[in-house]
């Protein structure tokens, strides 16, 4: 609700600015009204792209109270918005210039961008905007690598540098109107101020006083690996179990990119560890990095913790490699007192990680469930399935981690059971 107040707020004050700026009691001619309405729509996209920006800034508080994998749904949402107005304000402007100027579209084009070299920049960061909006469409996000997608993805900011600079210089609705040029650049200037503080300042400062390396490399299955990483004062992270951070390893072939991997044991003063499975080049190329390379860590975030269990049993299910943060989770809830189930979904028995840890703790239940789906005779996360597997589920909270396939397919079962949405709890940890 706030953050739809918040864009509301901000569209209606773009909004206002244009009205003012408008001539009023005057018929406007088909060419300036087109042109009016081409400049309302690229102010919107400006106080839209500054709030996308800022949903994935990573503000403690925000993504505290929000969660990060929410956030970053809204900013995908949100840059949907953001590429069609855009491109709607490009289109109207060029369209209401030919129609006052009489002359061809493409001359129109020519004449309003070449001349004048803040909308020429502007033009080239609407196209990089246009290049993020299709790659991160299903269909392109499918065949393109997280590397390729992260870094064509941080050009944003870049597009964003480029076409700040012709609304102030070339917007009919601010050129030499100072308060409000002044007040247009401190939106943007608080925008950037947030993106250095939260994503640069505090993970180098973090970086500086923890001095996180990688202490071991254990290969738990042939497809899943944990790192044990060393610091200092890692405890004073304040990570929750159910939390992950994004990773960037220092060294060749990670540099490039942060990954998101959950904490699979809670840092003690010095130690850590995280389990990943090898789901892409990055994650699988993990078990080969070696002992002493040094660990950029951003986070904790996440939301997918024990202050969502309101009752005394917990149904924790786990595929495949989401059994790390499951593990973390189990031993906290476990350790608290409560009664603990714990099902783990995999191929065979030797893709079971971190078994042992949960089978040695006396108030965790460990089930596994084994198998392909299409060699078993019922599919064992169906309801029939999993009520005789865990007859009371119904008293249970539950905590789900896996793809999402197996995440969607869960809480339909358990909805069918009667398991209430808010006793239902999971959460993505793509950032893409």
């Amino acid at each position: 609700m706030v953050v739809r107040s918040g864009l509301l707020a901000g569209c209606v004050g773009a909004a206002a600015i244009w009205w003012v700026g408008t001539p009023a009691g005057v018929a406007l001619p088909p060419g300036a009204l087109v042109t009016s309405l081409g400049e309302l729509t690229g102010m919107w996209a400006g106080v839209l792209i500054c709030a996308q920006i800022l949903l994935v800034a990573r503000v403690p508080w925000f993504e505290g109270a929000v969660g990060l994998d929410r956030l970053v749904g809204w900013h995908r949402t949100l840059g949907t918005s953001v590429l069609l107005l855009t491109v709607t304000h490009v289109v109207l402007i060029v369209l209401g210039g030919q129609l006052t100027d009489r002359q061809s579209v493409w001359a129109e084009f020519w004449s309003v961008t070449v001349p004048q070299p803040d909308v020429l920049t502007a033009l080239i960061g609407t196209l990089l905007l246009v290049a993020v909006g299709v790659s991160s469409a299903r269909a392109a996000r499918r065949r393109l690598s997280y590397e390729v997608w992260y870094w064509l993805h941080t050009t944003t900011y870049v597009a964003v540098f480029l076409t700040f600079g012709h609304q102030i210089n070339a917007g009919a609705h601010f050129v030499g109107h100072g308060l409000l040029q002044l007040g247009w650049t401190a939106l943007y200037l608080a925008t950037a101020a947030a993106v250095l503080v939260y994503r640069v300042l505090l993970p180098l400062r973090a970086v500086l006083r923890h001095r996180v390396r990688v202490y071991a490399v254990v290969e738990e299955t042939p497809t899943v690996t944990s790192i044990w990483l060393q610091g200092r004062h890692l405890d004073d992270l304040d990570v929750r179990a159910g939390q992950f951070f994004l990773f960037r390893f220092l060294a060749r072939g990670h540099l490039g990119t942060a990954h998101p991997y959950s904490v699979s044991y809670l840092p003690t003063n010095d130690l850590m560890r995280v389990t990943v499975g090898a789901l892409g080049d990055h994650s699988s190329r993990l078990r080969s990095i070696n002992p002493g390379t040094f660990v950029v860590m951003e986070g904790p975030f996440g939301t997918f913790t024990a202050q969502h269990a309101g009752s005394g049993a917990a149904l924790l299910v786990a595929g495949g490699a989401g059994i790390g943060p499951i593990r973390a989770l189990a031993h906290q809830l476990a350790d608290e007192g409560r009664d603990v189930v714990v099902l783990h979904r995999a191929p065979s028995a030797a893709e079971l990680p971190l078994q042992q840890e949960l089978l040695g703790h006396p108030r965790i239940r460990f089930i596994p469930v084994l198998g392909h789906r299409h060699d078993l005779p019922a599919d064992p996360i169906a309801a029939p399935s999993l009520e005789a597997l865990v007859p009371d589920l119904r008293h249970r909270e539950v905590f789900i981690c896996g793809s999402p396939g197996l995440t969607e397919a869960l809480t339909r079962s358990l909805r069918g059971l009667g398991v209430p949405p808010h006793a239902i709890h999971h959460e993505e940890l793509s950032m893409s």
